[in-house]
C-alpha cells in the first residue's frame, strides 16, 4: 500500500454539504463539528506517517488524517472501532469534521483503524520512535496556541493506570504459565504431552486444582505443579520453546522459584529478587506492581503536562510507562528531550518530582523547577545561607560569611566535611543554628549541597509567588479524574505500546473537548493570580 496525501481538504461545489437547509447548516456550524473541521482536521500532519506505506506504486492509502482525526472522535463519544466506521458513514457531522461530505464512499472500513494501529506500532517497535504520540503533542500545541497559552507557565502530576487483569496468587500464576504452555504445545503435537500433564489442557481443570484440592495442602499442590513444570522444561527446550507461551513460562520460573540442590523450590525474600517488575498475569506480562498510599496497583502509569493561561489549559505533553516508573525518573526524561527554552519556563509539580539532579537540569533548559510540597526529612534553616561551589564539592561561605580552614568532599554520600577557626564558631550568631562541633582549635560540619538547596526551597515556601504557584498547581489534579470519569480508562488495552496510543487519542479527545468550550464560550476559567 503506498501512501497518498488526502486531496480532499476543501469543500467543493458538489458537496453534499450544499444539499442541506439553511437551518441544517446553522445547526452544523454551531456543534462540534465546525471547531474540529476548522481547527483540528487541517493541523493533523499526514506527511509523517509517510513511513509506514510503501514507496513503490500500488494501491494508496485511506487518507491519514481522516484515519487520525476517527481515532480522535471515537474517543470522544466513546465508539468501538465498528461504532465509529459506521457513524462516519450515517452520522453527517463527524463527515463535516473529518472532510469527507465530498467522498462517494466513506474511506473507513472495519479493519482501518486497527490496520493503523499495526502500521505505528511495528514501526515504534523497529525504529523507537512513536509517531502517534508526535501527532498529539503537535495538536496539542495547536490547540494551546489557538487558546492564547503561551506554555511559559505548566504544571505536572502523574496518575496510575490499572491494567485489566485479575490478581493472581502465586500458585495461580505459576498454574496458568503452565496451563498456556500445555495448550501450545498440545496444539501443536496431540501426542507430545504425558498423560499426568494433559490435565492442563482442560478448561475446568483450573478450579479442580486451584479451588476444589482442599483436602489437599497448599504446600503439596505447589510441589506438583512445581514437578510438572520441571517436566515441561524437559519437554519443551529443545521443541517448543519458539513461542510467546514458552517465554511467560520461563520468566515465571525464574522469577518465582529457584533450584537448589536440583530441587525446585519458591523464591522467598530472604533470596532476594522479589521486585515490582515481575510478572502479574500472562494476560498483560508488561504490567508491574505498585503500593502508593496503602493501595495495590498492576499496570501503567502515566505523566501529564498541562501548560496553563489565563483563558484555560491544555495536555501538552504525556508519558506513559510501567507503574514503578516514579515522577523524579518522569520529569528527568521530560527535561533530558526538552529543547532548551529560549524564555524563562516554570513547571509546577509536587515533592515527588524534587531533586537537586532535577532543578539543575532544569536550570540547564531555562527551566524553573518549582516543588509545591517536599519528601523526607526537612532540612535547618540555616544551611540556605551557606555558599557551595557550582559542582557541590566544596563549600566557599559560611552564613557569617567566613571561608572555612579546609573542606573535603566524601562522594559516598555527596557531602563535604568543613573545619572553620575555632574563633569564628565559638562566639558566632548562627552557631545555635549551624550548630558545629567545636574542637580547641578548629569547629567542623557536615553538609550537603542538596540540604542546602532543600532549605532554600523550604524558605521559598512561605513567598506569596511560591503559594500562588502551589494553588495553580492544585488545578492539574482534576485531570486525572476528569479523564477516568470522561474517557473510560478502565477500557484501555493491555501492554504498554497499546496503552500508551489509546492513551494519547483519549489526551487528543481531552484537549479538543477543552478548545469547544473555549471557542463556544461554555468553559468557566478562572484568572490566575500567577498569570495574570
Amino acid at each position: 500500500m503506498s501512501f497518498k496525501e488526502n486531496a480532499y481538504q476543501q469543500m467543493s461545489f458538489t458537496d453534499s454539504f450544499s444539499g442541506l437547509t439553511t437551518r441544517e447548516q446553522k445547526a452544523l456550524e454551531k456543534s462540534w463539528a465546525k471547531v474540529f473541521a476548522d481547527e483540528i482536521f487541517p493541523a493533523i500532519d499526514e506527511k509523517r506517517f509517510s513511513v509506514l506505506y510503501s514507496d513503490k506504486a500500488s494501491r494508496p492509502n485511506s487518507p491519514v488524517n481522516v484515519i487520525v482525526g476517527a481515532l480522535i472522535i471515537k474517543e470522544l463519544f466513546d465508539y468501538s472501532d465498528d461504532e465509529m466506521v459506521e457513524n462516519l458513514m450515517l452520522d453527517f457531522r463527524i463527515q463535516y469534521a473529518l472532510h469527507t461530505t465530498g467522498f462517494e464512499e466513506q474511506p473507513l472500513s472495519d479493519k482501518t483503524l486497527s490496520r493503523f494501529r499495526k502500521r505505528c506500532y511495528d514501526y515504534e517497535t523497529l525504529h523507537n520512535k512513536d509517531l502517534y504520540h508526535d501527532c498529539v503533542k503537535d495538536l496539542s500545541a495547536s490547540i494551546a496556541k489557538l487558546m492564547g497559552i503561551s506554555g511559559k507557565v505548566r504544571r505536572m502530576d502523574s496518575m496510575m493506570i490499572e491494567s485489566n487483569i485479575r490478581k493472581l496468587s502465586r500458585m495461580e500464576l505459576i498454574y496458568t504459565c503452565i496451563a498456556k504452555l500445555a495448550v501450545y504445545v498440545d496444539k501443536i503435537n496431540d501426542s507430545a504431552l504425558s498423560d499426568d500433564l494433559k490435565h492442563y489442557i482442560d478448561p475446568n481443570d483450573f478450579n479442580r486444582v486451584i479451588y476444589h484440592q482442599r483436602s489437599t495442602g497448599a504446600d503439596e499442590r505447589m510441589k506438583q505443579l512445581l514437578t510438572d513444570a520441571d517436566k515441561l522444561v524437559a519437554l519443551c527446550e529443545s521443541g517448543y520453546n519458539d513461542s510467546t507461551e514458552y517465554d511467560l513460562f520461563v520468566r515465571c520460573l525464574s522469577e518465582q522459584t529457584i533450584v537448589e540442590n536440583e530441587n525446585r523450590r519458591l523464591r522467598t525474600k530472604e533470596d532476594g529478587g522479589m521486585k515490582s517488575s515481575m510478572m502479574q498475569n500472562p494476560s498483560d506480562p508488561e504490567a508491574t506492581f505498585r503500593s502508593k498510599a496503602g493501595k495495590e496497583h498492576r499496570g501503567y502509569a502515566a505523566n501529564l503536562e498541562e501548560s496553563v493561561g489565563a483563558n484555560g489549559s491544555v495536555v501538552t505533553e504525556y508519558q506513559y510507562e510501567q507503574n514503578n516508573h516514579s515522577d523524579s525518573q518522569f520529569i528527568r526524561e521530560h527535561l533530558e528531550q526538552m529543547d532548551k527554552q529560549e524564555e524563562r519556563t516554570v513547571i509546577v509539580a509536587d515533592g515527588a518530582y524534587s531533586g537537586t539532579g532535577n532543578t539543575q537540569l532544569a536550570a540547564d533548559k531555562n527551566v524553573e523547577l518549582i516543588t509545591t510540597s517536599l519528601t523526607g526529612k526537612p532540612a535547618p534553616d540555616i544551611l540556605a545561607d551557606f555558599a557551595f561551589n557550582e559542582e557541590g564539592t566544596k563549600i566557599l561561605r559560611c552564613p557569617a560569611g567566613h571561608a572555612p580552614k579546609s573542606c573535603s568532599y566524601m562522594k559516598q554520600s555527596s557531602q563535604c566535611a568543613v573545619s572553620f577557626l575555632h574563633e569564628q564558631c565559638a562566639g558566632c550568631p548562627y552557631q545555635d543554628q549551624c550548630k558545629p562541633k567545636i574542637f580547641k582549635k578548629v569547629a567542623k560540619i557536615v553538609t550537603s549541597k542538596a540540604a542546602h538547596e532543600r532549605a532554600k526551597i523550604q524558605r521559598n515556601m512561605d513567598s506569596k509567588e511560591f503559594k500562588n504557584y502551589a494553588r495553580l498547581r492544585n488545578g492539574v489534579e482534576t485531570v486525572p479524574s476528569n479523564i477516568r470519569k470522561n474517557y473510560h480508562l478502565e477500557k484501555i488495552p493491555g501492554g504498554k505500546q497499546r496503552g500508551k496510543f489509546f492513551f494519547g487519542s483519549k489526551i487528543a479527545a481531552l484537549n479538543f473537548r477543552k478548545l469547544f468550550n473555549y471557542v463556544k464560550g461554555l468553559g468557566h476559567y478562572a484568572q490566575n493570580p500567577v498569570l495574570a
